[in-house]
């Protein structure tokens, strides 16, 4: 790739590049209306994007990997605090039901990608894998499938960079469908109803959302401190399982990937503890502006890899199948959400969370001023964190024998 001005090695230049640039993106998102409309996820990683390919930084980094081994794994606990399975039910069905629609969507898109590039790439089944976890919950279901399926880094590199060009393009065409007169002319709008009709439109709404609280030391100390005790724990939890329970058949090789994964392991203590110790957990300060403020240096850090010139290169076939996934998938929930009569915001929303997750889907509601949308986007979003690796790992196990 070419010298950079800043060495793979410079390890505390990077720090400095990856945190500062994530807290300007959080500060301009909060400063200025424009910003908050484009979110701070999307700034975060097209900035990281132009560094890396206007050579300011390299692609690859012993800090990039600390951030997907350490901070992501740190941030996931603190943002599945609130992740109670009754509380999702209860309060986000309809948005839970044509978020589920939209997982179908992505396996069908996966299926269909697959069987239009089927030959033209090798290990293509690990790549649908990672895709399907990753459109289905997030970023952290990209990672535990390339593990699961011990993907070459490689290949790895390059569908991250397919993956974060599509998804970044995606974003802006989710954030502009709104605005459409077609789109409003066929589908129920009443969340943008009711923003439009209300005063002070051009509030800076992610400024609000995210507005001071009260968070004292104590707070604090639970919320890092509960995420790495969760984080130690699950770790040695799933090492156990992966070294007692034998492989050789594609049963236990199955139940061996399931059980032996981290982020499996991971999502579900968490997700226990949520739904079973609310009173410690459900509420409390602190916990979801520090994991959002990691999420936003793995943000960063996903838009690094994104080099045009390695798509172009090397991986303009894995472009074609993350458009294909996500085409599928924007196209399947707005048919059947207008046939089941859903909101736009509602399937727009779903399909940002089945595509980025529960940040950027979020982050949108936010910037859009769909504020009764806010918190089960964050919902339904952690769900399929929870449902990503398990709809995942069945589809690459099945496309790997075609």
């Amino acid at each position: 790739m070419g010298q950079t001005l800043v060495a793979a090695e410079n390890t505390w230049v990077l720090w400095a590049i990856l945190v500062g640039w994530a807290s300007i993106s959080i500060w301009l998102e909060q400063k200025y209306t424009w910003a908050s409309k484009v979110t701070g996820a999307i700034i975060g990683l097209v900035g990281a994007m132009l560094l890396s390919n206007f050579k300011i930084i390299p692609t690859e980094s012993p800090v990039y990997d600390a951030v997907w081994g350490y901070v992501v794994p740190l941030a996931i606990p603190m943002l599945l605090f609130q992740a109670n399975i009754t509380k999702i039910w209860k309060e986000s069905g309809r948005l839970l039901a044509i978020f589920c629609i939209g997982a179908i969507g992505t396996a069908i898109g996966v299926v269909v990608a697959f069987l239009l590039i089927k030959g033209g790439i090798l290990e293509l089944y690990k790549v649908a894998a990672m895709i399907c976890g990753s459109y289905i919950g997030g970023g952290v279901n990209f990672v535990a499938m390339s593990e699961a399926f011990k993907a070459p880094g490689e290949l790895v590199s390059a569908t991250i960079v397919a993956d974060n060009m599509v998804m970044a393009a995606y974003f802006f065409v989710l954030m502009t469908i709104p605005t459409m007169a077609f789109f409003r002319k066929f589908y129920n709008h009443p969340h943008m109803d009711e923003v439009e009709s209300g005063a002070g439109i051009d509030e800076n709404l992610a400024s609000k959302y995210w507005q001071s609280k009260e968070i004292s030391l104590k707070n604090i100390a639970f919320a890092v401190g509960a995420s790495f005790v969760i984080v130690a724990f699950s770790v040695q939890l799933a090492a156990f399982f992966g070294s007692a329970i034998p492989k050789g058949s594609p049963v236990m090789d199955a139940l061996n990937s399931f059980f032996g994964n981290k982020y499996l392991i991971l999502t579900t203590v968490t997700m226990l503890l949520a739904t079973f110790a609310e009173k410690y957990f459900g509420n409390a300060p602190g916990a979801s502006e520090i994991g959002t403020f990691l999420i936003y240096i793995f943000f960063v850090v996903i838009g690094v890899p994104a080099s045009i010139p390695v798509i172009i290169e090397k991986s303009p076939l894995l472009l074609v199948f993350c458009l294909v996934v996500v085409l599928v998938n924007m196209l399947w929930m707005l048919v059947i959400g207008r046939l089941f009569k859903f909101d736009l915001e509602e399937i727009l929303i779903a399909s940002n969370a089945n595509i980025g997750g529960p940040t950027t889907a979020a982050a949108m509601a936010i910037a859009k001023g769909w504020t009764k949308l806010i918190g089960p986007a964050v919902l339904v979003g952690v769900f399929g964190y929870i449902i990503g690796n398990y709809i995942a790992i069945p589809i690459g196990n099945m496309l790997s024998g075609w």
